[in-house]
């Protein structure tokens, strides 16, 4: 069973069972897929840089793109769609490659080798890990269709009705993920002050 994120010198060490880690594995890597820029990545950030330059985004596709998608990567300019297609073409292509680098090495922290359950990581690996998390979250609550402090008290009375009940709707599984890596995101930040 999961415990909070605590500061072990200039480590910062919880602990997740297979089953936790293999989840929270499994929906950064949901993510990551989502977020890869269509083009792929040499492996090389200048010329993935010049590549990505000025190539705009199909205005159909980011019409018709997956809500999530849009979610995590909003219009520039809400008020202008010129202006927030011109910024798109400019940033959308880096933005995508920043957050798949990101959500990578979050996954390649979970991957190493655990001791009893036991993750251990460095200040770079927890703030990818942070920032991992909170794309998911941001993922999961558009799903969720999670807009205002209504929606979520909402899917918390869904989800405490769901455990007296023992409901397995999608939706519960997908509210108990977001509780989840809410309250591990909150761990790890607190960990990291």
């Amino acid at each position: 069973m999961a415990t909070a994120f605590k500061r072990k010198g200039s480590r910062i060490v919880a602990r997740l069972d297979d089953n936790e880690r293999a989840i929270v594995r499994e929906l950064l890597d949901q993510t990551r897929q989502l977020l890869e820029p269509s083009g792929g990545s040499s492996g090389d950030p200048v010329e993935d840089l010049l590549a990505g330059l000025g190539s705009a985004p199909d205005p159909e596709e980011v019409a018709g793109r997956d809500p999530a998608l849009a979610r995590l990567l909003p219009d520039g300019h809400r008020g202008d769609p010129e202006v927030a297609a011109e910024f798109r073409a400019l940033t959308e292509h880096g933005l995508r490659q920043r957050k798949t680098a990101n959500l990578s090495t979050a996954i390649e922290a979970l991957d190493q080798p655990a001791h009893r359950d036991r993750l251990e990581l460095d200040v770079g690996q927890a703030q990818a890990l942070l920032i991992g998390l909170a794309d998911v979250r941001l993922a999961l609550g558009e799903r969720l269709e999670l807009r205002s402090d209504e929606d979520s008290e909402r899917l918390q009375q869904e989800l405490a009705q769901a455990a007296v009940d023992g409901s397995q709707d999608p939706r519960v599984v997908i509210g108990l993920y977001y509780d989840f890596l809410t309250w591990m995101q909150e761990s790890l930040a607190g960990a990291m002050l």
